[in-house]
């Protein structure tokens, strides 16, 4: 037997979601409202003027879409026993994956929420809170201050930020930049901006901002974050990805599942004896090669040679380490 088909929303509650819609966004599309409940775009017009004679102040503009009238108030939404349960499941994770002020103002924003749930609801809620657990990787790092916080502010109203940035070698640097977007990878918080200093968008690990202020200074009109994702594929200068292959023993690839997404990973081969893996790495001779070296009595390369020169490199320098840790103790 098949997957049985979803049963269609019947019209009360369709209206009741795109009142509720409404109450979200200055403006909502009556296309966006048409794909959202997979219906014409003549229904939704129908449930629109149902709206309008319940007494629901809303205007619309032909190609904008539809708006509830500026100042008008309707009563606090009812939550369901589903969403209530989705709200401290965020709430978990929002207080051990985000900065402290924007945990606070989700912490805010949560009593605010319980305080609109039906009785049941919040006896349902108090007895999950403690039921509910997030355990953080050893390795995970907490985006530090109010950065984070920070960063969504200067993206919402357009500003650049002055930041104090630690690069890998442990050199830091002041910069202005327009944060277009933030993203979380691999354990880490990104924000991607355009660099005042380096004149080009640059990417910039979280934690590794020691400092950071909102300016007057305005943003340009510049790529979105999802624009940029696009553009990203096929810029030339600052995300220069080149491909490695490596071939790993499947006794030890197992041990590597954690990390190869965070050097790059897009796709693996598994054949009776080992895996072959694909990476396209902004980092080869470097991040990748460091982390090869990890595993490399049970891993060969494949390609490209500047991997396999600078892992040769980096095994050079180990040797002529121990060999002379070894002339010290041997004194």
């Amino acid at each position: 037997m098949g997957t049985p088909r979803e049963l269609p929303m019947n019209r009360f509650d369709r209206i009741t979601a795109i009142l509720i819609q409404l109450q979200s966004k200055k403006v909502v599309k009556a296309q966006d409202l048409a794909d959202r409940f997979d219906t014409s775009l003549r229904t939704i017009y129908r449930d629109i003027r149902t709206l309008e004679e319940a007494g629901v102040p809303l205007y619309g503009e032909a190609g904008v879409g539809y708006s509830i009238v500026d100042g008008y108030r309707l009563p606090p939404v009812m939550f369901t026993k589903e969403e209530a349960v989705a709200f401290i499941t965020a709430e978990k994770l929002m207080s051990k994956f985000t900065d402290n002020e924007l945990n606070k103002n989700f912490g805010s924003a949560m009593y605010k929420i319980k305080a609109v749930l039906r009785g049941t609801e919040k006896d349902l809620v108090e007895n999950l809170e403690e039921q509910i657990v997030v355990v953080q990787k050893p390795n995970y790092v907490s985006p530090p201050g109010n950065i984070l916080d920070i960063l969504l502010k200067a993206i919402a109203d357009k500003k650049a930020v002055k930041i104090t940035y630690k690069a890998f070698a442990n050199d830091s640097s002041e910069r202005i930049i327009e944060p277009i977007g933030v993203f979380h990878e691999n354990d880490f918080w990104y924000t991607i901006g355009f660099c005042h200093l380096r004149q080009e968008y640059r990417q910039f690990r979280i934690d590794r901002v020691l400092s950071i202020a909102l300016t007057n200074l305005d943003q340009e009109d510049r790529a979105s974050l999802k624009e940029f994702q696009e553009l990203r594929k096929t810029m030339k200068s600052g995300f220069v990805t080149q491909k490695a292959v490596i071939r790993v023993d499947k006794s030890v690839a197992v041990y590597m599942q954690d990390r190869k997404y965070f050097y790059g990973f897009v796709s693996e081969i598994e054949t009776d004896d080992y895996i072959e893996m694909t990476f396209l790495s902004m980092s080869v001779e470097e991040g990748l090669a460091r982390w090869f070296l990890m595993y490399a009595d049970y891993a060969e390369i494949v390609e490209p040679q500047a991997l396999k020169d600078s892992v040769a490199k980096l095994l050079e320098k180990i040797t002529a380490k121990i060999a002379v840790a070894n002339d010290e103790d041997s004194v």
